[in-house]
């Protein structure tokens, strides 16, 4: 299960906003730094939300659509990079630092409304460890991973998804449907890091 089996499909969907973005002027940074704002705003959203907080679940609804431009701008960064010829390992970094940012601010928003700290730590934890993996893999001289059991995409996907299923279901069995995502996170973000881990363990070590 990983959304990320597409990137081709999405570079190709890409090609209009790219040349957009080139005639505006855009910069990849600068398109980083947008995408980051919108995930803040996300995790606003998300946090006005939650029962704990106002109950109002379109407040999710706008948190799903500000994910989804988040996820849109962060495939976009990357492209418009290629396009100008300006990668750089300065903007790489940039691009991983605020994406881990973003994921972070996302899902403390998500468990503040809730109020379920404890499993957003957990939750925080997976997905970082899942990220961690992935380029601690490529520093040991293998090939970045993105994939596994649940990628950056996928999460993304299922943040907007849930957010917009949250205004029809609230809850599922007495508990937030928001707790039930953050609850897969913790659970299948530590799976997906160790599958990373014993996959590239397998490739150092045979």
């Amino acid at each position: 299960m990983t959304l990320d089996r597409l990137r081709p499909l999405a570079t190709r969907l890409l090609r209009p906003f790219v040349d957009a973005s080139t005639r505006l002027g855009l910069t990849p940074n600068g398109v980083s730094v947008v995408a980051f704002g919108l995930a803040v705003l996300a995790g606003g959203a998300f946090y006005w939300g939650g029962p704990a907080v106002s109950g109002n679940t379109w407040f999710y609804v706008l948190g799903a659509l500000l994910v989804f431009l988040n996820g849109w701008l962060d495939l976009l960064d990357g492209a418009l990079a290629r396009e100008l010829d300006v990668d750089s390992r300065g903007g790489d970094l940039l691009d991983h630092v605020l994406d881990r940012y973003a994921d972070v601010v996302i899902l403390a928003g998500l468990a503040a409304g809730i109020e379920q700290y404890a499993l957003g730590f957990l939750a925080v934890t997976g997905v970082l460890m899942t990220s961690y993996l992935g380029t601690q893999i490529q520093a040991v001289g293998l090939t970045r991973q993105y994939g596994g059991l649940l990628g950056r995409a996928d999460r993304l996907a299922l943040v907007g998804l849930v957010g917009v299923v949250a205004l029809v279901v609230p809850s599922i069995a007495g508990e937030p449907v928001v707790g039930w995502l953050l609850g897969l996170f913790a659970v299948v973000g530590h799976l997906t890091a160790l599958q990373r881990f014993y996959g590239a363990w397998t490739d150092l070590t045979t």
